[in-house]
């Protein structure tokens, strides 16, 4: 049962948010073929709406964590859209002062936690925030977004044994948007309908249609009231689609421009729009005015991003130990 309804605010929120998910991502996009931005930059255009109804549920407190897709991520738990793009561009003044770029994004005051370039390497390490949750009597929740690609890690199986033995305050996520990098899920597993890994752990496991943020909105107010109230990890899995492939350098020869064209019709930006304007919550000066906002929201970001700085070279030799005076390093 939801405990959070959704509402006319919620439905403006989503189209706001998801908007600048898109339009951020497109301008980094652009700025990669520039060379503003360089090595990897994986794209997360399409699949807006497995954090759009995420971000309606969550408390600011609830801490996030993902693999390398993760500028959206950052986005929604708060990040500024200009520390985001000066991590892209390998500035001082990114969230990761410049050093983690586009596949390691952090911030401890939002309480994200990454950004990982390890394949599955932020499963466990989710598991391991929200047993400190546990451990210091919140109730806050971690949520741990993987890809389809990450199930197939055998850390996946150790902490979901760890995580429902313990009943740890987790969210696991698979965004299954059907290809890992390039190889679709059928050609890589016997076990496609992928929510059913977190059966046999006894973890309540469910699909979601990732494309419509109400119904991630459901699910992941469900799984959060079951993390709250102590009853341990959820394990959805959010049937998503990329539109983009799968890092800046990817030809895509491995999908059809019909399937692609399929998953378009289906946009979550459209669809939220669509809901606006049926029940009447915004009109058109409305949309022009947050397309207005967006726009000028990245467009600074990316003003902010070339007037900064890069870091000095003696930050290669901070940020490295948690320990100041590491005695097996020297500048």
């Amino acid at each position: 049962m939801s405990s959070i309804e959704i509402n006319k605010d919620t439905y403006l929120m989503w189209y706001e948010s998801m908007l600048l998910m898109r339009k951020f991502e497109e301008k980094a996009g652009q700025l990669y073929g520039q060379q503003k931005i360089r090595g990897f930059c994986h794209l997360y255009i399409g699949q807006e709406a497995v954090l759009a109804g995420a971000m309606s549920v969550i408390k600011p407190e609830d801490s996030m964590i993902t693999a390398y897709r993760d500028h959206a991520h950052a986005i929604a738990k708060g990040v500024s859209s200009n520390a985001i793009m000066a991590e892209l561009y390998g500035k001082a003044t990114g969230c990761s002062k410049g050093k983690g770029g586009s596949m390691h994004m952090f911030s401890k005051e939002h309480h994200f936690y990454g950004g990982h370039g390890i394949v599955g390497g932020q499963i466990p390490m989710g598991a391991g925030v929200a047993f400190a949750e546990k451990f210091k009597g919140t109730d806050f929740v971690n949520i741990t977004y993987m890809g389809d690609g990450a199930v197939r890690q055998g850390a996946l199986t150790e902490t979901f044994n760890l995580a429902a033995l313990w009943k740890l305050p987790v969210i696991f996520v698979c965004e299954n948007n059907g290809y890992a990098m390039g190889t679709s899920l059928e050609r890589t597993t016997v076990q496609t309908d992928i929510y059913k890994l977190g059966l046999p752990y006894g973890i309540p496991s469910s699909p979601v249609d990732g494309m419509d943020p109400a119904a991630v909105h459901k699910a992941m107010d469900e799984a959060c009231q079951r993390a709250r109230a102590g009853e341990g990890p959820t394990f959805l899995e959010m049937r998503t689609y990329r539109y983009k492939g799968h890092s800046m350098s990817d030809p895509q020869k491995y999908r059809t421009k019909d399937e692609l064209e399929s998953y378009k019709a289906k946009d979550p930006i459209e669809l939220v729009k669509h809901t606006i304007i049926s029940e009447g919550y915004a009109d058109d000066k409305w949309f022009e005015e947050i397309d207005a906002k967006v726009k000028a929201e990245v467009e600074e970001s990316v003003k902010f991003s070339e007037e900064s700085p890069w870091p000095e070279a003696s930050e290669l030799y901070t940020d490295v130990y948690v320990e100041k005076d590491y005695p097996f390093i020297r500048s």
